[in-house]
């Protein structure tokens, strides 16, 4: 699918980040864009770049994924101004690098509802016009720590090892109205995300030589849609890392506690 003049797509967590990235990436393929995220200012920014690039529709729409009427006002807008959807980029998510045992549990909930709850809803919305179409493709941001838990990450790697469990059924249940669900599991990237996680920068400094750029990586993302691809992960030393835990899971946590351990 490297044109995708006349599909709409949708992207969470656009305003900043990775999702950002893909806004820029699917818009320069030629689609109309529908980009949500909290940060209005700045999402109108993304937008007014989107049309640039793509010479079609770019349309702004702050919504916060974890409230349920904000995602229904976003559904209702594209069925108004589209009709139809045929994409889901859904980026939205933030971290906390906090020993479990010192987390806030308001926070937790927070993390869940955005992290999880909210994509699943999207997805779940999604899924359902998708259905009726006939085709269409749900991506999903999990995170390789889904996989791979280390210290001062249990919370947000269990928000995301619950997306991977929900998509790997999504997956299944959707396989016959050809419709794919693509999950995206990525180590750290060069992006704020990391302002809120680790307001110190450290994490960041240490993990630098295996970071992921956002740009490279949202094309790379771009570049599956439409191959029926069921999961991507990078960067390839955490992917291979990954097989090794599951092999040998005392080695694993081994890895994961020191090895692996930037925090």
């Amino acid at each position: 699918m490297a044109n995708l003049t006349g599909q709409t797509v949708l992207i969470t967590g656009a305003s900043s980040g990775l999702g950002e990235q893909l806004a820029f990436a699917v818009a320069a393929r030629g689609a109309n864009v529908v980009l949500a995220a909290r940060r209005q200012e700045r999402l109108t920014r993304v937008a007014d770049q989107c049309r640039i690039l793509s010479g079609a529709q770019a349309i702004a729409v702050q919504c916060d994924v974890s409230r349920v009427a904000a995602v229904d006002h976003l559904f209702a807008t594209i069925d108004e101004l589209f009709g139809r959807l045929d994409v889901v980029l859904n980026a939205a998510g933030f971290g906390a690098m906090v020993n479990a045992v010192a987390m806030d549990p308001a926070l937790t909930a927070k993390m869940f509802r955005v992290n999880t709850l909210g994509v699943m809803y999207v997805s779940q919305l999604a899924a359902k016009r998708m259905v009726r179409q006939r085709r269409g493709e749900i991506v999903n941001v999990a995170s390789i720590a889904g996989k791979i838990a280390t210290p001062k990450s249990a919370v947000y790697a269990a928000t995301k090892a619950a997306l991977i469990a929900y998509d790997n059924a999504l997956r299944l249940e959707l396989k016959a109205a050809h419709v794919n669900v693509m999950t995206v599991n990525p180590g750290p990237i060069k992006t704020d995300f990391f302002k809120t996680a680790d307001p110190s920068g450290q994490y960041l400094a240490r993990v630098d030589k295996i970071a992921l750029n956002p740009v490279k990586f949202a094309e790379l993302i771009v570049s599956k849609l439409g191959h029926h691809r069921r999961e991507i992960n990078r960067p390839w030393v955490m992917a291979a890392a990954n097989l090794g835990y599951q092999a040998v899971p005392r080695l694993g946590d081994w890895l994961a506690g020191s090895v692996f351990n930037f925090k």
